[in-house]
């Protein structure tokens, strides 16, 4: 374009950043290392397309996030002065409906369709299952909206065959996944008929048009000459066929890391960034591994995590530092994960105390429920902290459910503990649930035998909806069996170790009921009603049930029910829910994923060991080499300093679980980091 201001691309960039930016026309696959400028090339790509004589409206800029899209054409607005409006740039949703509405008439709806957000689309597809078949959703047994649709939107995102999803994500349903076709059948009509769309049919119908609508797909190739896409290992397969479609006869330059795939369980391909240039023949490949992040050591231990993945010509990476040189990374081996708890606060406070702010200090951890001995550790020494991956732990939802039955069959006045319980049935709100507590006091006062057993009356289950009565006897069954286990556990000394068949059913010699520690309840609770309903409910309910076995580990580390809800609610209360303002300085906790795209000063990385890091779960599934690219994302966001801990045993539900040292430690050179043995020491 003419009348473009001067941009010094030669001198603006390095040699790799440059080679990529100069590009001549055809695909091009840009391999860019963590930290090494990745958004820095894409804008500057865009600024060279124009000076190269493109016009805004001939290229397409696909991105993940809307803040990355802004971020890249306010650059390129600052760079060539061309107003960022004139460009399509955005993520795949946002360009699929800018095209979808233009196109409407082909996808079966009119411009003016509206687009449902989650809680939308859940309440309509409730509705087509109610009118579909009443008796599926007060079956207690089936799953709810949420899931159903959670497992749809994969198939699509996936292009994967609905009804293999179905079996493979629902494999605990009864009755086979018949019937959920025809609901998932039904919502579509229902979709069309109301002129509505999905989130997923912001892409699905995006590439429904292309591919039934010839003139369409005509139309877009001949106008994205230039074909832009971000995160391009991050892509799924109804994506990447929407983009192999659109620069079939043009050029597309894609950018991406394949080290940093870490999101294939929610439908990112691994192989698509790794087949790209078998779909696109010709692909010139370009390297930017030049890093300005982190100190040559840190990345000399990254290289090292790489250089043990297997091999794949053309993909070989070899990050480079600019930087001068610093301390190396250390790995402290440590007894316990209480231990590890300790030893972090202790490092915390030293570095605090040596002038680094604690707002520089950021804390990874592979799954939620691994930072919970940590969040103890922090409020008893008082180190403020702010977890940015979500609540804490005693604040998300299932776990403050287990609570609620530990409090009431601990504390059985405690109405509040009763009322969340009650809530969770299916038709039962508040004014149900004082109801049903009413009528339980009112039989508790008549016969004595305790309000969690009054809930077992027929008196009591006249009050509750004919649809949760099933549910309802279920968690009432739960309650007694827990308050059983606590009744007997008051008659028995009090155990004074962990054992290692913590969990074993150790039968009272003089009683029936079984005596139970306050873990032993916990997995009572977790596996009676509470376990089935989860599954029901909750989409990510692996992850949850991963969470509710770190609080038997919690648990484990109390003799006495009172002592484990009165912690918990110490805990609450010593802990601050606010975010942290930008001018607080407050130690960050955050699951990897969370951290991706990120850099911090100083990293600490939690849990390097065989079954936390890489999880049990992705060695039993062979998704190891995902947890060896989510532990190469941990390390890269370390700018200054890296610590790493490894401890050799869990404190979990079932006493001391000893943990195999991390796979991705033990084969790597031991000079690329320090080693401090804390397992034998005493914190």
């Amino acid at each position: 374009m003419e009348g473009l201001p001067p941009v010094d691309f030669r001198g603006d960039l390095n040699d790799e950043q440059f080679a990529a930016v100069t590009s001549p026309r055809g695909p091009a696959l840009v391999l860019a290392g963590a930290g090494s400028g990745k958004t820095r090339t894409l804008t500057y790509r865009v600024a060279w397309l124009l000076h190269q004589g493109a016009r805004p409206w001939d290229i397409l800029l696909l991105t993940f996030t809307n803040k990355s899209a802004k971020e890249m054409l306010e650059r390129v607005e600052d760079l060539t002065g061309i107003p960022r409006g004139q460009f399509w740039g955005g993520t795949f949703h946002s360009i699929g409906q800018r095209i979808l509405r233009r196109n409407a008439a082909v996808a079966s709806r009119s411009p003016d369709f509206t687009i449902l957000d989650q809680k939308e689309s859940e309440h309509l597809f409730s509705e087509i299952v109610k009118a579909a078949d009443g008796a599926f959703i007060k079956d207690k047994t089936n799953p709810k909206a949420a899931v159903i649709l959670d497992a749809y939107s994969h198939a699509r995102n996936t292009l994967r065959p609905l009804p293999d999803v179905l079996t493979e994500r629902l494999d605990w349903m009864k009755g086979g996944t018949e019937k959920l076709l025809k609901f998932c059948a039904d919502y579509e009509a229902a979709k069309k008929e109301r002129n509505l769309c999905d989130f997923d049919d912001l892409l699905s119908l995006w590439l429904f048009v292309l591919e039934n609508d010839p003139t369409v797909l005509a139309h877009y190739r001949q106008r994205f000459q230039h074909i832009l896409v971000d995160e391009f290992q991050d892509t799924n397969r109804l994506q990447s066929r929407i983009i192999d479609l659109l620069a079939s006869e043009h050029q597309i330059m894609a950018v991406g890391d394949d080290a940093q795939c870490i999101y294939t369980w929610r439908g990112a391909d691994w192989e698509n960034i790794m087949a790209f240039p078998q779909r696109h023949p010709g692909t010139q490949f370009h390297t930017i591994d030049i890093n300005y992040r982190s100190t040559p050591e840190i990345l000399d231990f990254a290289n090292e995590i790489l250089r043990h993945r297997p091999q794949v010509d053309g993909f070989e990476r070899k990050l480079r530092s600019v930087r001068p040189g610093g301390a190396q990374p250390t790995v402290f081996t440590v007894g316990d994960t209480s231990q590890q708890a300790k030893l972090v606060g202790r490092k915390i406070l030293q570095l605090h105390h040596e002038g680094h702010a604690l707002a520089d200090i950021h804390v990874l951890y592979r799954a939620h429920y691994q930072s919970l001995e940590l969040q103890m550790e922090l409020n008893a020494l008082g180190v403020p902290f702010v977890i940015t991956s979500g609540h804490k732990f005693f604040d998300l939802i299932h776990i403050k459910d287990i609570l609620a039955h530990l409090r009431f069959v601990h504390n059985p006045p405690d109405q509040v503990a009763l009322s969340r319980l009650l809530c969770l049935l299916p038709k039962v709100g508040p004014v149900a649930a004082e109801k049903i507590a009413k009528a339980a006091k009112e039989v508790n006062e008549a016969q004595g035998r305790g309000l969690v057993r009054a809930l077992r009356d027929p008196a009591v289950l006249k009050r509750v909806p004919e649809t949760a009565k099933d549910d309802f006897n279920d968690l009432t069954i739960t309650l007694e069996d827990m308050l059983e286990g606590l009744e007997a556990a008051k008659s028995k000394p009090a155990p004074t170790r962990l054992d290692a068949d913590l969990f074993r059913a150790a039968a009272d010699a003089t009683s029936h009921k079984v005596a139970r520690t306050p873990a032993e309840t916990v997995r009572v609770c977790i596996e009676g009603w509470y376990g089935s309903f989860i599954k029901t409910i909750f989409p990510d309910w692996r992850e949850r049930e991963q969470d509710l076995q770190g609080l038997i580990g919690f648990a484990a580390k109390f003799e006495d029910i009172g002592d484990l809800v009165a912690q918990v609610a110490l805990l609450n209360g010593e802990s601050s829910d606010k975010k942290a303002e930008p001018e607080e300085d407050m130690l960050r906790l955050t699951t990897i994923h969370q951290s991706k795209g990120l850099e911090f000063p100083i990293v600490f990385l939690l849990g390097v060991a065989d079954g936390l890091l890489p999880l049990t779960r992705a060695i039993d599934d062979g998704d190891v080499e995902e947890e060896r690219r989510l532990f190469y994302v941990a390390c890269t966001r370390a700018e200054n300093l890296l610590y790493l801990f490894s401890p050799r045993f869990a404190v979990s539900g079932e006493g001391y679980r000893p943990l195999d040292p991390c796979r991705f430690l033990e084969e790597m050179n031991p000079d690329c980091y320090e080693l401090a043995d804390y397992a034998h020491r005493r914190l």
